[in-house]
């Protein structure tokens, strides 16, 4: 066995074609077929069944392509390993951020950590959590900043920090600050559209499907929170917010903000990798960066927080 035939089996495992698989690998089909056949010649087994179309992987396929894929992974780790012995840092990282955490935490970073790592090509994208989730998965991205935990067994969650949640209230001018959840109007609430975690966060601070009553007649599910704040001063609604996204919001705006009594509902912050994820000491600098950074921007805690799961 060597490192070329794992590569060529599990681009046959993932693409089920060794015409599309070859094309992959930049090699012939005659090549890679003939590379699988000797492989499986060696173990004695058979990995794939090429009498169906597409080809199907075998049940002692599957157990040795799941090997492979921790082999090639350890691979990766080895070759991190040698370019950090060698003081190499290059390559890419791509990272995916949620879009109720990326425009708020992403310019308080970014522009430092990239200059820190010349070398390094950067490539972030604003996607939801289930699809950095899938994308980690899938190895089409590095790192995601997401709310966590998301318990899920193949993925690393490294914690940043707690959040707190705010409630925004137009109808309302700040007079001592502070607010309880069984006192918010369920009928003025105003979310995020379906699949973002803060939504789900704030349906379960709030017990949002019970406590409700649809008594207007436009159910607005926004996509941004720069968006739902307009929509909410517009309607004079009512919303809840990450401490993060006031900062930069106007001294009017920062009037109609409460604080919660204890326990302060909150979400935890953290980054997500694969398990097998090979830059390790990237993704610690990344954190102890982050870590830094934010360390002044988040309120000094005032009473117990309340973490709420984003999932």
């Amino acid at each position: 066995m060597n490192v070329q035939q794992v590569d060529y089996i599990l681009a046959v495992a993932e693409l089920r074609h060794f015409g599309l698989a070859a094309e992959k690998c930049n090699i012939t089909q005659s090549t890679i077929s003939t590379m699988v056949s000797r492989f499986e010649e060696e173990l004695g087994l058979q990995l794939f069944d090429r009498k169906t179309k597409p080809i199907t992987i075998t049940l002692e396929g599957e157990e040795v392509i799941k090997q492979l894929s921790i082999i090639r992974e350890e691979l990766g780790v080895l070759k991190e390993k040698v370019q950090e012995l060698k003081g190499e840092g290059r390559g890419e990282l791509r990272i995916g951020v949620i879009p109720t955490i990326g425009p708020y935490l992403l310019p308080l970073f970014l522009h430092d950590f990239v200059q820190k790592h010349p070398d390094i090509q950067f490539e972030v994208s604003e996607i939801t959590t289930e699809q950095i989730v899938q994308d980690i998965l899938n190895r089409r991205l590095d790192i995601g900043i997401v709310s966590i935990p998301l318990r899920e067994p193949a993925i690393r969650e490294v914690f940043l920090y707690d959040e707190p949640f705010l409630c925004y209230d137009p109808q309302k001018d700040k007079q001592g600050g502070t607010c309880q959840v069984k006192d918010l109007d369920y009928d003025r609430l105003w979310l995020l559209e379906e699949g973002h975690c803060m939504r789900t966060q704030v349906e379960k601070i709030c017990a949002f499907q019970e406590a409700r009553r649809l008594s207007r007649n436009l159910d607005y599910k926004s996509a941004t929170i720069h968006t739902l704040i307009k929509l909410v001063k517009k309607s004079m609604g009512m919303t809840l917010l990450p401490f993060l996204s006031t900062i930069d919001l106007t001294a009017r705006d920062r009037s109609h903000l409460y604080h919660f009594e204890t326990p302060i509902p909150c979400r935890s912050v953290g980054l997500i990798a694969h398990q097998y994820f090979a830059k390790r000491t990237l993704l610690e600098s990344l954190q102890q960066h982050i870590e830094g950074c934010i360390a002044t921007k988040l309120p000094e805690v005032k009473g117990p927080y309340r973490a709420v799961d984003p999932l």
